[in-house]
């Protein structure tokens, strides 16, 4: 077979009546005229027969081919009943058609040859070149949809030139039943109103009737329009269940009743919110609520008002856009508490660690986890890079201190001290390829976060005791509520209080931003224990030089969308500058958040701030990067600062027009 196609398959003659016609045409200028038209007349005569010879020779070729690929005996009995086609993969030339195909899309015989495009727009051959034998998408002709198979053929006598066979299957009633299959899988979703204790504080009977009635017909009413079944499992707590057809209606409309239940407040005036977690694609409905359970927590986890589907794959998020409330409860903080003294007691020691390039804050917690760990009688070590971090100063306090001379450890040094019965304590980060040492972090069997950050979808897990509260200012604040609970107030040194104040000061930009009632009331607890705020004032200080480059950092900084400042920097500089100019930024009038980003090493940094309507966390988010509304970071690897200014305007512009 692959013999004869290749004799019919043998190239044109195009040079050589080229090379005869470049005769003719210089006998003509040599003024040869009678033997130019001679050759001229000669080539015409050769030229005729060669296309009476070429035409014969296609149809022998499609007889052949026909006689070939149709007849498909023992399987069939006859010719096959699929639209098929064969095309040159040199050049997608068209070679033959059957007359399934010819009558599918309409195509004609002509002198011209075609080339497979010019019958399925936008088709392509490379798969086949690339040796699959499958199309990786559908095409869809007189309103049928077809899957695409081929395979390849190879003349033996002409090893350049490749045919593929192609075949059209109609598969038109099976995708539609996929599809419907598709649109109707449950998607169950858990609606939980976030702020009911407050809402129905200090409330009577009647109000509180009046309030949840209220709150059911704005649920009920937004969720009628999705044809879905609405139960309600506890007072503040329902069970939505609904097709997956209408869950891209619910997205579009960018969950309509986030906003809407706005409008409803207490006697207070303090308005409601919500949140949704969704569970989709679950193989059982089992298995979808517990997607749905788990992105309810997610929510939760980043400050409720906000909408949270999980799939099979990851998480993602809508709206979340307003400012955390403080919905913390000291229980939760008291339980937490007796839960990790339980835990450090049982352990034969103790690491905590912080997220890489230690700052004050994350220091300052894992100080605290130290006094903790004394209270019980345990070895702690913080896993700390000495040579990369924000907190020398304080650093080199501590270590003055007896009970701090051999505290600080590196990764390596606690993966060999480390067992089965270790416990590690991860504080001020709640993602896994932030923490000082993520071969730690995987080697030790039980893990304890206590962080203020908005949850990441990629969650440290599994946790066995888990502080995470993003209504915190810090996690210093979260770690002195638990002193508090834990320890009693001589058991705390005085340079562990310094520490835990200066986390405080840093994260609060010296109790200005982002503070709380309970804030105040662990300040008010170190400052009984004799902590100096001026003491503290002076970890923060920057010398000369550091100050003026600093403000060069601000001179750099241009105005987006009149109230955003972003400096986009090409030469390095210190995490703490930068940060220091993001906050600097803001003293501006009219700047409402800030945005600086410098290289490092391989990769760009961003330090982000906000007073305003802009959640920093959900713009630096799409790049990697992670934080709360008021204070965030991202860290791109292998990009440049222009790129990444890029991606940032435009997550920057994706966040103003959502």
């Amino acid at each position: 077979m692959n013999k004869r196609l290749g004799r019919l398959l043998r190239p044109g003659a195009g040079f050589f009546f080229a090379f005869l016609i470049g005769f003719a045409a210089a006998a003509g200028l040599m003024q040869y005229y009678v033997l130019a038209g001679v050759e001229l007349g000669i080539t015409a005569l050769l030229l005729t027969l060669y296309l009476i010879g070429q035409g014969q020779r296609r149809k022998q070729l499609r007889k052949y081919l026909a006689e070939q690929l149709d007849e498909t005996k023992g399987i069939t009995g006859g010719r096959t009943p699929f639209p098929m086609l064969t095309v040159r993969l040199e050049d997608d030339g068209i070679v033959y058609v059957n007359d399934a195909f010819a009558r599918l899309t309409g195509f004609q015989d002509t002198m011209n040859e075609k080339r497979v495009q010019d019958v399925l727009p936008g088709f392509s051959t490379s798969w086949l070149s690339a040796n699959k034998t499958e199309y990786p998408y559908d095409v869809t002709l007189q309103g049928r949809r077809y899957r695409i198979y081929g395979t390849v053929v190879q003349a033996q006598t002409q090893q350049e030139c490749r045919l593929g066979v192609i075949y059209l299957t109609d598969l038109t009633e099976l995708y539609q039943v996929r599809d419907e299959y598709i649109r109707s899988r449950p998607v169950v979703s858990i609606i939980l109103v976030d702020n009911y204790e407050e809402l129905t504080k200090n409330l009577t009977e009647g109000a509180t009737s009046a309030l949840n009635a209220k709150l059911n017909d704005a649920i009920t009413q937004w969720t009628e329009s999705y044809h879905g079944l609405l139960r309600r499992l506890e007072r503040n707590r329902f069970l939505f269940v609904f097709e997956k057809r209408d869950l891209k209606r619910a997205i579009e409309d960018k969950f309509s009743l986030l906003e809407d239940i706005h409008e409803i407040t207490s006697p207070s005036g303090l308005a409601a919110s919500i949140s949704f977690g969704l569970g989709v694609d679950g193989e059982t409905f089992e298995e979808a609520y517990d997607f749905a359970a788990l992105s309810i927590e997610m929510a939760l986890s980043r400050g409720g008002d906000q909408a949270v589907i999980k799939d099979r794959l990851n998480f993602n998020f809508y709206g979340g856009r307003t400012k955390e409330a403080d919905r913390r409860s000291k229980v939760r903080s008291r339980v937490t508490a007796n839960s990790l003294m339980e835990l450090i007691g049982q352990s034969s020691q103790v690491f905590v660690m912080g997220h890489k390039n230690a700052d004050l804050d994350a220091l300052g917690s894992a100080v605290g986890i130290c006094c903790l760990c004394r209270k019980k009688g345990k070895q702690a070590y913080i896993v700390l890079d000495l040579q990369n971090n924000l907190a020398e100063k304080l650093i080199e306090e501590l270590r003055q201190a007896d009970e701090y001379k051999d505290v600080f450890i590196s990764g390596q040094e606690a993966l060999v001290l480390c067992d089965n019965r270790s416990t590690l304590i991860v504080v001020d980060t709640n993602r896994p390829d932030q923490v000082e040492s993520r071969h730690l972090l995987e080697a030790v069997p039980r893990v304890c976060v206590v962080d203020h950050h908005r949850r990441a979808a990629d969650y440290i897990k599994p946790v066995v005791v888990n502080l995470h509260e993003p209504y915190a200012s810090s996690a210093a604040e979260l770690v002195t509520e638990l002193l508090q609970y834990a320890v009693e107030k001589k058991d705390v040194l005085p340079i562990e209080a310094k520490s835990l104040m200066a986390g405080i000061f840093l994260d609060t930009k010296s109790f200005n931003v982002r503070t709380g009632e309970r804030t105040f009331e662990a300040a008010a607890y170190l400052r009984q224990l004799g902590t100096d705020t001026v003491e503290v004032k002076k970890l923060l200080q920057n010398d000369f030089q550091d100050t003026m480059s600093k403000y060069q950092i601000i001179r750099a900084a241009r105005l987006y969308r009149q109230e955003l400042a972003i400096a986009a920097l090409n030469t390095g500089t210190s995490r703490t500058l930068a940060a220091q100019a993001a906050d600097e930024l803001l003293n501006i009038s009219g700047i409402t958040a800030s945005f600086v980003l410098y290289p490092d090493e391989d990769q760009v940094i961003i330090s982000a701030r906000s007073i305003g309507d802009a959640n920093v966390q959900m713009i630096l988010e799409p790049l990697g990067g992670g934080g709360n509304t008021a204070t965030a970071g991202a860290q791109i690897k292998n990009s440049t600062v222009k790129d990444v200014l890029d991606d940032l305007v435009a997550s920057i512009d994706k966040f103003y027009e959502a």
